[in-house]
This record gives C-alpha cells, structure tokens and sequence, in this order.
C-alpha cells in the first residue's frame, strides 16, 4: 500500500519558488561580473603588453597585403582611451584601444625595378609616427573603423620611371575578406615629399609646415581653414621651378561635402601659377575645384610643365576657372570661362585637356574680340629678334633675311592631338594689312597639323585656305590650298596712294606643296602655281604712268590730279618649282597701256628678278618707256630702268638740238601702238583652278 504524501510546508514552498526565480538574475549578474572581470583582464594585458614582440608579425602582415617591404623600427605601443565627444553616449561607454607606431617605413612595390639592387630597397614613404584608435563596437561587425588616421613626420618618394612604372599606386585586392577598414579621416602633420619623374625628368622637392591660420581664413563647416603650409623647389624638363601654399590639415576620406583646401603660387622660369580652391570627393582624391590664374612670356613654355602643345605666343595671362577629375583612364582638366590677354590680343573662351595613359587631347572653343595681327607673329617665327629673346628663342632671325629660319617643333606634336576652333571678330592691323577677320579650325593627330579652314576677310572679299604640315618626321610635308576671291583693288595696298582710285575685283588660286621645317625652308623648297586675274574695272592713271616713267604725264596729272583709265584685264600666272617662282604670264591690259611683267622670284635665296616691259597705246608728250627691272634681295630690293636706252634716247635727242631744238623731243613722243589685247586667253588661262602637275611632293597623308 503505497503511503500517502506528506503535506507540504507552505513556507517552504514560497522559499523555494523564490530562489528558483533569482537564480537567473544570480546567473546574468554572474556572466557580467565574469565579462567585467575578463575585460579588466584584456585591458590589464592589452596595456601591459610589449608590444614590440609582435612587430615582425604585423610588419609581414600588412606588407603582404600591400605588396610591398613594411618595417615598423620604432615602438608599437596600445593603450585605452575614450571615445570622441562625437561619437554617441553608448559607443563612450568602452573605451577604446589606442595605437601608435613609431618610425614605419614602407618600400617600393615587390614588382618595381627602380631600386638598385634587390638588397638595398627603396623607401615609398617613411613615417615619423602614425596614431589612432579603434572603435571596438564597430568589431561586432567585422569592421575596422578609424574614425582619424594621425600621420606626423611624414617622408613621401615618389617614383616614375622611363618605362610608366610608379611607386605609388596599391595593388589590386587578391581575395574577398570579411572584414572592412573604414578610415574617415586622415590628419596630416609635417614632412616632405620628393617627387621624381623621368619622363619629364622632373625633380621637386616640396616641404610641409603646420601654420597657423592666415587671416581671413577662419575655419566654418563650409570651408576648413589652412592649417598646413608648404614650399617646393627643383626642376621640371631643366627648368627652375618654386612655390609655396596652404592646405587643410584633416583630409575627409568619407564625407564628400567636406572639401579639402588649397591655395598654391608655382612657378618654372618665366612661367607662373596661382591657384585656390579645393580638393572635392577627398575620399577618391578624385577632383579639383580651382579659380586660376597664369602667366607667362610664352604659351609654348606650358609643355615643360604640362604636357600641352601650345605655340609660341607673346607675353600672356589668362584666368579663370579649373575643375580637373582623376580616374583610372587619366585625368580631364577643364579651363570653363577663361579670359586674357595674348601680347595686345584679348582672348576668352573654354578648353579642356584630357590627359590619357596612352595619348592626350586638347579641345575648345576661343575667341578674339581684338585680334592685334602682330600677335601671330611668334606662332611662324616672324616676331623680332628682341622678341625672341624676351621668350628665349633657340634661334634668332638672320639680318639679312626677311622669311623666318626658326624651326617647328615638330617633335612635341605626335605627343598629343588637339581640335580647337578659334575666331578673331576684329583685327589690329598695319595699314598695309587688309586683314579683318580670321576664322580656324586647328587639328593636331598623330603629328600632322592641320588648319582646316584658314579663312580670312580681307580687301572686301575673302582669302579661303586649307593648310596641313605634316610634322610626323623632322623635316615637315606641307600643303597649302588658297581661293582669293572678290577682293577689290583699291583696298589691296591701303597705305599705296594711287592704288585708292582704282576700282576692280581680284580673284586668284594657289596650289603649293613643300617640305622643310621652318617657314624660310618650306618656301625654299615650294612646288606649285599661283594664279590670279582681274576682269575689268578701272585703274588709276598715274599708277600705269609711274610704272611706264612717263615723266611729263606723271607731272601733270600730280598737277591737275589723277585720272580713271578702264581696265580691260590683268592675269598673272606662276610655276612654282623648288622655290623659284617664275612668271609665265603677267599681263594688264587698259586703254592706255599693256604691260608684261617677266622674270623670276627665288624664295631660297630671297631674290628677285623681274623685268616689266610697259608698251603705251596712245601718244605720249614725254616717255622713257624703258623697260622697269626689280632686282636684289627681299631685303634691300632695286628698282630701276635700263640706263643704256635711256642714255641712247638721250643722246639722239642732244644732237637732234644742235639742227633743230623743236626735233630734239621726237625720239622721247610715243606716238602709240596699234596693239589689241593680249589678255583675253591669258585671264582665260589665269581663271583656271592651280594643277597639281607642277607639285613635286605628295600630299600629306
């Protein structure tokens, strides 16, 4: 018989109920104490740790990572801190381990090849010190987080080789891994960075200072101040170049809308520099936002420095504004809303430059309200000698040359290409130019340059060109296609007087092609026609009677005034080979006078050699019509008249007077000719477009 249970004690029962539900408060209260305990135990050994013993460890790990030798020569050290009043109350409530390092050196990439010898590495960057903390909540995450990376002491060497190879890039991540390093900011402190490049054999030294911040200058969440300040020296394709600027002290690598500033003044020789701005999307280090401002005594001064194929110019300065993006392609520099000034020549506009791995391009749009054509004088070598050497010319201009010898430097164009569309409105002028307006289009690819039009207007009418210099060997191919048309005579020579009663529309066609690699060799070596004619019009009468020496006609019309004579035509035809211009045709024909013009031009010697042979179709009260010879150098040309027929007209004349004074002016009547015109065919002929029969060289390709 099974006995029946004893009652219970309701005392007992109570007290055994309760000590049922403290037993888990008992237990949490227990693993807390255990957690307290082994956190005090952490940070005791945390702190108390040398450190030092795991630096070979770390060292191996983290160069592994970057590919790249890593000691740590200094002390290792960790100890507690709090946490930022930034931070939020609950992520203050653990402390947070601290670490520094002392005098860390990182060496080149494994792959690089610019160490001497594999024994004595080369040092990317040596650290003085590196400190910073770690957010240990963020560790539940699998994620470093480094709210500042403090950097002190820092030596940067930065490393391009012949063959593109540089030092500073990291290497591409091998293996997915679960945790993540977050660096939100990085403080910069003082140090120096040496930057080496062979290919524009460019070594500058710059030297990083804490400062403090400049008036004007207060920092604001909008724009930090300057906390940094910087100067540089050295030299850049042989060129002397320094500087000196600001900076921010904090470089924001995760808030985009914290920009870093600068403020830079460069220079290299004559060339200077001057920028502000800021340094947009830090955390990629991927673009600038700059105002800019440069000068200098040359355009063509940029390439030391920049890479950019620009032409010999006057003295300039330009400003405006600079935005620039980086990305794994190369670099897009873009120059928006620029104005300046080019010698007396105003200049606006927009350009951009890409800067590629493998070949770069210049693109834009300028424009010339006030184009002084004395300007373009330096873009073919035809400034003075003064000039040249205000913008250090290699080569200086002969003294008894006109045609400019300073040669094209043809081994910059295959470096880059270009397309640039430029356009002048109104053109400064000398008299004698009937310049006043210029529109082109400039193409650099691959080395050959290309004007694609030249258009000028001019003289009422316009000048249509098409010019390509092949640049892509030392000795340039050239070609040069030329329409003139409706060009009105009297506006041709604006400063000759007698040209200003003229009336009569010229049109004309050249077809050149060359080789040489300055202006003087190109035309030296021309091949080709020229072409001209003038229909009909009128022509000044004292013109044809200088140029006939009708010496008692040229004394009465400047007594009682010029007079209109018609102009039937005028054609001039001109083989061009090897540089010698020669006259097949060169007619005018009006109802007083038909005359030729014969001879030859050489453009490499610079000389003439012409003869015009006036034959008058009406009677003359006085005449020496004698033939005109234009003779000698470009530079100190001759003209004059056949002394011998004009010494027998002479003679015939004294001694006719001796039996009849009255007779002694027959031989000096031209009592006119029965000649028709001879220009009809020839103006035919001359109205033809140039050939390229005559041209010996091929046409670019």
């Amino acid at each position: 018989m099974i006995p029946a249970p004893a009652p219970r004690d309701p005392a007992l029962a109570t007290a055994g109920a309760g000590a049922l539900r403290r037993r888990p408060l008992r237990i949490l209260l227990y693993c807390l104490c255990a957690v307290a305990v082994a956190a005090a135990l952490l940070a005791i050994g945390v702190a108390s740790f040398d450190w030092n013993h795991a630096r070979p460890w770390l060292a191996s790990r983290i160069g592994h990572a970057l590919d790249r030798p890593l000691a740590i020569r200094g002390d290792l050290r960790v100890h507690w801190t709090t946490a930022d009043r930034k931070q939020p109350f609950w992520q203050r409530l653990l402390p947070w381990p601290q670490i520094t390092a002392q005098h860390i050196v990182i060496g080149d990439p494994n792959t690089f090849s610019s160490a001497p010898a594999p024994s004595a590495p080369q040092a990317t960057a040596e650290i003085g010190q590196l400190r910073f903390s770690i957010d240990p909540w963020r560790l539940l995450q699998l994620t470093v987080h480094i709210p500042t990376l403090e950097l002190a002491q820092v030596q940067l060497r930065l490393v391009r080789t012949l063959d593109g190879q540089v030092n500073w890039t990291l290497p591409p991540k091998r293996a997915a891994s679960a945790w993540n390093v977050v660096i939100e900011q990085i403080a910069l402190g003082e140090g120096t960075v040496h930057w080496i490049d062979a290919i524009k054999r460019a070594s500058i030294k710059a030297e990083i200072k804490t400062s403090d911040a400049p008036a004007g200058n207060t920092p604001t969440t909008a724009q930090p101040g300057y906390r940094l300040r910087w100067s540089l020296g050295g030299t850049v394709n042989k060129e002397q170049v320094s500087g000196e600027g600001l900076a921010g002290s904090l470089l924001s690598l995760q808030a985009d809308s914290a920009p870093f500033p600068v403020k830079a003044s460069f220079s290299a020789g004559q060339t200077h520099l001057a920028a502000e701005g800021v340094l947009i999307r830090p955390r990629a280090l991927a673009a600038l936002d700059l105002h800019l401002s440069l000068s200098g005594n040359s355009l063509a001064k940029l390439y030391a420095i920049s890479d950019i194929v620009l032409p010999e110019t006057p003295a300039y300065q330009t400003a405006g504004h600079l935005r620039a993006s980086f990305n794994a392609q190369g670099s897009d520099w873009h120059y928006d809303k620029f104005t300046g000034k080019v010698g007396s020549s105003d200049l606006a506009g927009s350009a951009t430059f890409h800067a590629g791995l493998h070949r770069s391009k210049i693109s834009g749009s300028i424009v010339s309200d006030k184009l002084v054509f004395a300007d373009l004088a330096p873009v073919i070598g035809a400034d003075s000698n003064a000039k040249k050497r205000q913008r250090e010319a290699a080569v200086l201009q002969p003294s008894n040359k006109i045609l400019p010898v300073e040669p094209f430097r043809v081994g910059r164009w295959g470096g880059m290409d270009a397309d640039v569309e430029y356009t002048a409105h109104a053109i400064v002028r000398d008299k004698a130019l009937p310049i006043n307006q210029l529109t082109t289009r400039i193409r650099l690819d691959n080395g050959v340059l290309s004007l694609l039009p030249l258009d000028f207007a001019t003289a009422g009418g316009t000048l249509h060109s098409v010019l390509t210099l092949d640049g892509r060997a030392a000795d340039i191919k050239a070609r040069l296609d030329t329409t003139a048309r409706h060009l009105q005579l009297k506006q041709l020579f604006p400063a000759f007087r007698p040209m200003q009663a003229s009336l009569g529309e010229l049109n004309g066609d050249a077809a050149l092609s060359a080789h040489g690699n300055s202006i003087a060799a190109l035309l030296g070596a021309a091949n080709g026609e020229i072409k001209a004619s003038v229909g009909s019009g009128t022509i000044s009468k004292l013109l044809l009677e200088e140029i006939g020496l009708n010496v008692g006609n040229i004394v009465l019309s400047k007594l009682f005034g010029d007079k209109q004579v018609r102009l039937h035509c005028a054609a001039s035809d001109f083989v061009v080979t090897d540089g010698v211009m020669h006259a097949r045709t060169f007619i005018i024909d009006t109802d007083d006078a038909l005359l030729h013009l014969t001879g030859d031009i050489n453009l490499a010697q610079e000389q003439l050699n012409l003869t015009i042979n006036p034959g008058m179709k009406s009677a003359r009260l006085l005449t020496l019509r004698s033939p005109l010879y234009v003779k000698g150098s470009f530079k100190q040309a001759q003209v004059g008249v056949d002394k011998g027929m004009l010494a027998l007209k002479a003679g015939s004349a004294l001694a006719l007077a001796v039996v009849a004074p009255v007779a002694a002016v027959i031989p000096l009547v031209n009592t006119g000719e029965n000649q028709t015109s001879q220009c009809a065919a020839e103006l035919q002929q001359a109205r033809r477009k140039p050939t390229t029969a005559a041209a010996k060289h091929d046409h670019p390709q």
